[in-house]
């Protein structure tokens, strides 16, 4: 398996996650719409894994790994989504995201070496990126969800608001169990749990504003504000994941850019 091969790879699942969110729409063929959807995440784990074997190394290590594993699990996440509260939206809006990362890809190939620093050969490397872009993935869902509500011209229902908090929920416990994976894996890589590294900073920023609002959900009446916050929480998480690599501060000082 090569990069080159990703394109066909691509258009294959794109194909069958357009065809389950055409499908979605017609509450008659609902089970139709997963079925190809899910066919759509399965041919593009099938190039995941496929690099991973080609690379002899999973394929997590470059933000174009990564995105890889990004567009996967937002294409996991709007099929649960879906399956769970029936929102036929979702199908789309995962499938319009997932398609923007794996363009991104497309557009600018980065290397990738079969090679590990030490520091990435750990027991913790692959559980620790598969739970955090899980984790990304339902944050990136429910941003969406959140833009659909803060967007309608009515109020949200509560059952609207409790899916939303649901996504939040799981998001922020994944968010959490790979922190903590983080800071064993930092113990055992360089001797501490948690140094304040920039990337560290930036990660505790962005459980930190989730929590936030975990909290206040029951107290704010204003679902604007309520909206504005799980955006802002967002663009906190998008400076954690990649936003970092581009920080002076971080340039030559931070043990997490590679």
């Amino acid at each position: 398996m090569t990069w080159d091969q990703l394109i066909w790879y691509a258009a294959i699942a794109v194909m069958c996650w357009v065809a389950g969110a055409v499908l979605a729409f017609r509450s008659s063929r609902r089970w139709t719409a997963v079925v190809a959807s899910l066919a759509g995440s399965a041919v593009f784990m099938a190039f995941i894994i496929g690099m991973w074997i080609a690379l002899e190394r999973p394929p997590m290590r470059t933000m174009g790994e990564t995105r890889l594993w990004y567009s996967f699990f937002l294409s996991i996440a709007g099929i649960a989504v879906y399956v769970r509260w029936r929102y036929k939206w979702i199908l789309s809006f995962s499938t319009l995201m997932s398609v923007v990362f794996i363009c991104v890809n497309l557009l600018k190939p980065e290397i990738h070496s079969k090679s590990l620093m030490p520091a990435l050969q750990s027991v913790w490397f692959v559980p620790h990126v598969i739970v955090y872009m899980f984790a990304y993935a339902m944050m990136g869902a429910v941003t969406i969800f959140a833009l659909y509500l803060w967007l309608k011209k009515y109020d949200a229902t509560d059952e609207e608001l409790s899916a939303c908090d649901n996504l939040v929920r799981i998001g922020w416990a994944f968010l959490t169990l790979g922190m903590i994976m983080g800071a064993l894996w930092a113990k055992e890589a360089w001797g501490d749990f948690w140094t304040w590294d920039p990337k560290e900073t930036w990660a505790a920023a962005t459980w930190l504003s989730y929590l936030l609002y975990l909290h206040i959900r029951g107290h704010v009446k204003d679902q604007n504000t309520l909206f504005a916050l799980l955006i802002f929480s967002f663009l906190l998480l998008q400076m954690c994941w990649y936003g970092i690599n581009y920080l002076p501060s971080a340039q030559g000082a931070s043990i997490h850019v590679y």
